[in-house]
């Protein structure tokens, strides 16, 4: 099987093949605190990508495992994303914009195992076969309302030329939720950043969409000056990480809203934007879960008690330049786990920081380090659900040693042609889903990325 995959990559690197991973970027304009500067209007464009994710992990002690453990044994996994972008300025202010994408992917464990996932990449229903599908179909209309001009680069979904710095902006149609929000310079990208779940966005946003990560909704984003103010509505799956999506969108949904603000700190850009999120969806309850099993009988389980819920959540993040070449993040995140994760990973509460610094200071510009720590969490009938035998989507060892997962992760990428990167990381995980009678974790990682 692997034998297969190093002729796939070698012909999607340097073959004329489109590509693009999972998550692309959402609209990204220059700040309204950097200078401006004239660009003609795009009117069409097409961007590709693709990206090769390799991870390997050596055995690891454990004195007991569940049906949703991480193996003891040693491992290796890979992914491969490809994606193209196309888009069209279609009238004053609309952008239509379209990607297909194909993966392919073996996962660690199964995809199970973990709060944090080592590679962000890795879908849920992804196999050792290309699967190719249409990712995102959308359109985004601009409402400009004056206040001078922000710079638009081209770029996948995106279409360069100016923009008000006030204006409103729609979109709406088929994406993915943090394409549009939560969108740190720093760390939300695994084909060129960090590549655990953990720091692709908040741990403990449990993002509604499909199990490849997308879904259908609209959102809005105001853009006065230095602040935007984003709102959204996107379906959720009709089940826990299902592929299809409930279009009951008046029953069923995530409510997402986003305030940012972008300031100067010692001459340095940064930004600060808080996060509130609500989803409405058939759960079940940790709690009716562990009551309906004392009834009963049997281990507690979650399908037996799904009924209409909400979960709510909040988040803060941070992203600042401390000089040209470094930058920091930093997000801290909590959702009221009383329900099961319906859409990304089973984290409740999680804190995270790191570092990013560009390789100008010896001699390699394109180059780029990271370095970043995380804590994740759960509540308490969270715990207590698992220690009686409970299943999630992700974790289960059939017990529970309740301690907080820790994870730090590095890397090195390098550029060696034009668009065109490698890398290398690591990552070490100290109590992997949460219980501490289990690892830690090692994890290496080789990523190979081209965008043209």
């Amino acid at each position: 099987m692997f034998k297969n995959q190093k002729k796939i990559v070698i012909g999607c690197l340097f073959g004329p093949v489109i590509g693009l991973p999972m998550m692309a970027h959402a609209q990204e304009e220059k700040s309204a605190l950097e200078p401006e500067k004239n660009i003609p209007q795009e009117m069409l464009n097409a961007k590709f990508q693709t990206t090769y994710i390799w991870q390997r992990k050596p055995s690891l002690n454990a004195p007991y495992s569940g049906t949703n453990s991480l193996l003891t044994e040693r491992e290796k996994a890979y992914s491969l994303t490809a994606t193209g972008y196309f888009g069209l300025r279609a009238w004053e202010g609309a952008e239509l914009y379209f990607d297909p994408e194909m993966v392919q992917a073996v996962p660690l464990s199964n995809l199970r195992g973990l709060g944090g996932l080592t590679n962000s990449e890795q879908q849920k229903t992804s196999g050792a076969s290309p699967t190719f599908y249409r990712a995102r179909l959308f359109l985004r209309q601009t409402f400009g309302f004056g206040g001078g001009s922000d710079t638009v680069e081209s770029g996948p979904n995106q279409l360069a030329g100016m923009a008000d710095k006030r204006r409103l902006v729609v979109t709406l149609g088929n994406v993915g939720v943090i394409d549009i929000f939560d969108n740190n310079a720093y760390a939300h990208d695994a084909r060129t950043q960090f590549t655990n779940w953990t720091f692709l966005t908040h741990g403990a946003f449990d993002y509604v969409g499909d199990a490849r990560g997308y879904t259908w909704g609209a959102a809005a984003e105001y853009y006065y000056d230095d602040w935007v103010v984003r709102a959204g509505r996107f379906m959720g799956p009709d089940e826990s990480n299902g592929l299809r999506l409930d279009t009951r969108l008046t029953q069923h949904y995530g409510d997402q809203v986003e305030v940012e603000h972008a300031h100067l700190i010692a001459g340095q850009v940064g930004k600060v934007k808080l996060l509130a999120f609500r989803n409405r969806e058939v759960m079940g309850g940790f709690g009716d879960a562990i009551a309906y099993a004392r009834l009963n009988g049997g281990t507690p389980d979650v399908a037996n008690v799904r009924k209409e819920s909400a979960k709510l959540g909040y988040g803060i993040s941070l992203e600042q330049s401390l000089r040209s070449d470094v930058g920091l993040f930093a997000r801290a995140s909590w959702a009221d786990g009383k329900t099961e994760t319906y859409s990304f990973t089973e984290i409740e509460n999680s804190i995270s920081t790191g570092v990013v610094v560009k390789g100008e200071r010896w001699g390699r510009a394109k180059d780029t380090f990271g370095l970043a720590v995380a804590q994740n969490g759960l509540n308490k009938t969270h715990r207590d659900y698992l220690a009686l035998g409970g299943l999630g989507a992700f974790i289960g060892d059939g017990k529970i040693n309740y301690r907080p997962e820790r994870i730090i992760e590095a890397y090195y990428n390098m550029n060696v042609f034009q668009q065109t990167s490698v890398m290398v990381g690591f990552q070490h995980i100290v109590n992997p889903a949460y219980n501490a009678d289990r690892g830690p974790v090692n994890v290496v990682t080789l990523r190979a990325h081209t965008e043209f």
